[in-house]
């Protein structure tokens, strides 16, 4: 039977289970990847689940979003991180070393793999062929106890490109377009395989840039065939062994077939405040632009970074335009000083930014109120740079160094247009920044800082539920909205108790003292309820604060498992309608609770104030029914040992 590459993988993965969309399957897992913002919570997680050891290939934990230090506390979670990775058995990227998917892209990942990493943009490898999961910390943290990962088979989208880009376009103006058409919600449930002759002109590092932004489709996953583009990249990168060929059978099946000519493709760029509002940047007018931000780990490669250096040789930023560039990696910050191009760069007026996430989760560089901010970013939503009211772009490269040196948004003219970097036959080499354990870490004592704090788990669930509807939101809301980033809510993701005082403040500033007030109760959502960063604070908080569930027309996938392994019940309405009864502060009673888990039926649910008897659907497998039984996952662990 004809397979596509992401069956090809499953098959090879597959423990317990049928690879049928919409069934559950458990899978072994070759890699796993936590960061720092999410890491700590995790590792302490992982403590209190009991495990000895990782049980993976490889686990690695990455520093690359809390590296401003502006106080001891990111500095202690990181003594804490590499404390706990020695003792567990993880490689530990110190902070420098660069951001966690370009590094992992570049000295880890291969074709025909499966990673599991604690952050929604983990699907970047998947432009080596890898099939690279985001997922919740409490999730990668169980992953690194069992070395398995259950997962609901997706239905596979292929993406089929055709021809090639023309000047001026890039691997990010694609992205954009499949924004276009699928939007932020079209990718849920989903994963997305590309196709075509226009994969060939390619580069790995185009590819991840790519699947890196699949993220924000909502999709599971996004992967690319593994062929001689990858093949070149491995062997550059001294890794020649990781490769293998890995491409979809004739005949494959596909539930959904989307062609795009890449000739016709023109630069584009997603307007404020969503990735999916997307347009030709012929078509926005005049739009003058107060800074430019270059990196993340969508777009700060090798290959990214020599255009923009080529463009901006010799040449000075505009006056009013404030240029930031963020180098993806050690790596790629290396081959720049070396080969001069990092000169070019700082003589244009760029300023130099370390090789971390930076600017695009609001660790800095936060424009001026009302400014016009363009990024080679991934997500725009309202807020998250970190002025309220800034107007965040985001383009390709190409797009955001012309604009630089122009002061509006534009694109490279034909004679300003550069041309493809092609890459290295070697890149350098310099894993110095990456501790490896040893056999003596077991001994090791962990170091936790004052900053860490004990996190709050729910006990069983009991048969009857009830509170008030202590906020009532719209659709999309992110989990920038529910648990905001910025410099102090990041330095302080060890410290649940205090987080709890920001818990969806941006759409009501009495929210966490309401919930306080009533000792919990219900959030009423729209549609896609916590898209967005893998956050799984945005689970944790609300526990804290006492919320037992959560009612909403639907829910992004990441986050709906987040709640599910924290013990807040995911409810969708079994009629949407009936949203718009649900009034702030109305009285919530759901009854026979453990005995609709148990059985898996809608769930009764009574709004006393308005004297009005629905069903909401708790939409989980078996297994998942079974955690919410228990009051979470670490619950559900320690019950199965």
């Amino acid at each position: 039977m004809a397979r596509n590459i992401v069956e090809k993988i499953l098959a090879d993965h597959v423990i317990g289970g049928t690879i049928v969309p919409g069934d559950f399957i458990e899978i072994k897992v070759d890699h796993t990847l936590l960061q720092d913002a999410l890491g700590t919570m995790a590792c302490l997680q992982f403590e209190k689940m009991g495990y000895a050891s990782v049980n993976t290939d490889l686990s690695i934990i990455y520093v690359d979003h809390n590296t401003l230090q502006t106080g001891y506390e990111n500095a202690d979670d990181h003594r804490y991180l590499k404390s706990f990775a020695k003792k567990y058995g993880l490689l530990f990227s110190k902070p420098g070393n660069g951001i966690c998917h370009q590094v992992h892209l570049e000295r880890f990942g291969y074709p025909g793999g499966v990673l599991i990493g604690s952050d929604s943009h983990t699907p970047t490898c998947g432009g080596l062929g890898m099939l690279a999961v985001g997922a919740g910390g409490l999730e990668v943290a169980a992953t690194m106890g069992t070395g398995t990962y259950y997962l609901k088979v997706p239905e596979v989208i292929q993406v089929e490109l055709k021809g090639s880009l023309r000047s001026g376009c890039s691997a990010k103006d694609i992205i954009l377009k499949l924004l276009s058409i699928l939007t932020v919600k079209g990718g849920v449930g989903k994963i997305v395989e590309y196709a075509g002759d226009g994969v060939q002109s390619l580069s790995v590092y185009d590819r991840a840039t790519i699947t890196n932004m699949g993220a924000e489709l909502g999709a599971t996953t996004s992967i690319f065939p593994s062929d001689a583009q990858t093949q070149r990249f491995l062997s550059a990168q001294d890794r020649a062994r990781d490769y293998r060929e890995l491409v979809a059978d004739e005949g494959a099946a596909y539930v959904e077939k989307i062609s795009i000519d890449l000739a016709k493709l023109e630069p584009l760029v997603a307007l404020p405040h969503s990735p999916d509002k997307v347009k030709k940047v012929s078509e926005i007018g005049i739009v003058k632009v107060d800074q430019v931000c270059i990196g993340s780990c969508t777009n700060s490669s090798f290959s990214d970074l020599m255009l923009v250096a080529n463009a901006l040789k010799g040449k000075t930023i505009h006056k009013d335009v404030s240029l930031t560039v963020s180098p993806g990696s050690k790596q790629v910050l290396n081959m720049l000083a070396q080969n001069g191009a990092l000169s070019d760069i700082i003589s244009s007026g760029a300023r130099i930014l370390e090789a971390a996430c930076g600017p695009c989760i609001g660790m800095g560089q936060a424009p001026a109120s009302g400014a016009v901010s363009l990024r080679t970013f991934n997500r725009n939503f309202e807020k998250r740079c970190g002025t309220d009211d800034a107007q965040v772009y985001l383009a390709s490269p190409e797009t955001a160094v012309a604009s630089a040196l122009s002061g509006y948004i534009t694109t490279l003219s034909d004679g300003q247009a550069m041309p493809r970097i092609e890459l290295p036959e070697k890149f350098i080499i310099n894993d110095n920044l990456i501790v490896i354990p040893d056999a003596s870490g077991q001994d090791t004592a962990l170091e936790k800082g004052k900053n860490i704090k004990s996190f709050s788990i729910f006990d069983a669930i009991e048969d009857e539920v009830s509170g008030k509807a202590l906020i009532k939101v719209g659709d999309n809301i992110t989990t920038d909205h529910i648990v905001p980033g910025g410099a102090v809510a990041l330095a302080n993701r060890s410290n649940i108790p205090f987080l709890s005082q920001y818990c969806l403040t941006r759409c009501d500033g009495q929210f966490p003292e309401n919930a306080n007030k009533f000792g919990g109760g219900f959030i009423i959502g729209g549609e896609n309820y916590g898209q967005g960063s893998s956050r799984e604070h945005a689970a944790l908080v609300p526990v804290f604060l006492g919320i037992r569930a959560i009612i909403a027309k639907s829910f992004a996938r990441i986050h709906k498992t987040n709640l599910i392994n924290t013990g807040i019940l995911p409810l969708v309405f079994q009629d949407k309608v009936l949203y718009e009864s649900i009034g702030h502060l109305d009285d919530i009673q759901l009854v026979d609770v453990r005995k609709s888990l148990d059985t898996g039926v809608p769930i009764q649910a009574k709004l006393s104030t308005r004297g009005i008897i629905f069903e909401l659907l708790c939409e989980a497998t078996k297994r998942e029914r079974e955690i919410l039984l228990a009051g979470g996952l670490i619950n559900y662990i320690r019950m199965k040992e």
